[in-house]
């Protein structure tokens, strides 16, 4: 019976050296990543001080962190106001991001595939292969229609820059004008990312057929597979944690790296297989990139 209750699990090999180990002999390597990965990045929806930073106007209402206006109802000019602040800070930066450039340098020249719930694309924008990246939560830098009257989507980059032009900060809002609208039907819009049954996927398929394919090669190849899963907990436990263990079920050859410092356990059956670590994700990923 799947479960996502953390007393149904079990602690697992706890070693940092055989998990660190395990990720560099393995043939290939499966980047599995939750919210947690991207906090300890830098980009924590839990971050007060940031949050003040960047929006004094909601915090002025009460709000104290990022992760209280996912799924709030606010007007339209405030609602735009937010998240084109947001995703101007989360998502369309063009800096590196040493956490994710590190990640990547584990990986070295070995084939290599992701699965992420989060929707800042940190791993495509720090030199991963987007052959087998697979984002099925989504993306920021795109939008679309909210009834939906169509299955397209477009770029998120034009109508956040017309937000961000007329956005006041001491009110949290843009103007009215900018607040954008569908291109097809002038309806109400969203950033793509997934929030109700409204949400278009279709073009992160080829995402998932690459991962798929990967995936059989592996087992095809004879090859090993480590995944390496980092902050993936109990929020949204179906879109990485459920199915990297199933992963590890089916493919005689994979292992698992579990780091997670509040919700580490692996489920019993494939407890040899996998190391549970408590450790910080950074602490792992300097250990192991130093070996």
């Amino acid at each position: 019976m799947i479960t996502n209750h953390p007393r149904d699990l079990v602690e697992g090999s706890g070693d940092l050296d055989d998990a660190i180990a395990w990720t560099h002999d393995a043939d290939r390597v499966l980047f599995a990543a939750g919210a947690g990965l991207s906090a300890a990045a830098g980009y924590d929806y839990g971050d007060a001080d940031r949050f003040r930073e960047l929006f004094p106007a909601l915090a002025s209402m009460g709000f104290s962190a990022r992760y209280q206006l996912i799924g709030q109802p606010l007007p339209d000019r405030l609602f735009w106001g937010y998240w084109a602040t947001h995703v101007q800070d989360i998502r369309l930066g063009t800096e590196p991001n040493p956490l994710y450039q590190s990640l990547r340098t584990l990986a070295g020249d070995r084939r290599h595939g992701v699965l992420t719930s989060n929707v800042d694309a940190l791993f495509a924008r720090n030199g991963f292969t987007t052959d087998a990246l697979y984002t099925p939560q989504g993306d920021y830098a795109l939008y679309q229609c909210l009834t939906p009257c169509t299955r397209q989507v477009w770029d998120s980059r034009p109508i956040l820059g017309r937000i961000l032009e007329d956005y006041d900060p001491r009110t949290g809002t843009t103007s009215e004008e900018a607040v954008p609208k569908c291109p097809n039907c002038g309806g109400k819009v969203n950033l793509n990312v997934y929030a109700g049954s409204w949400y278009i996927n279709d073009h992160f398929q080829p995402g998932l057929q690459a991962l798929n394919r990967f995936l059989s090669d592996t087992v095809e190849a004879g090859e090993s597979l480590t995944i390496l899963e980092i902050g993936a907990g109990f929020n949204t436990p179906a879109v990485v944690r459920w199915p990297v263990k199933e992963l590890v079920r089916q493919i005689p050859s994979a292992r698992l790296v579990r780091i997670n410092p509040e919700n580490p356990g692996v489920p019993g059956e494939i407890g040899d297989r996998a190391g549970s670590l408590t450790v910080a994700p950074l602490e792992f990923v300097a250990r192991a990139t130093r070996r």
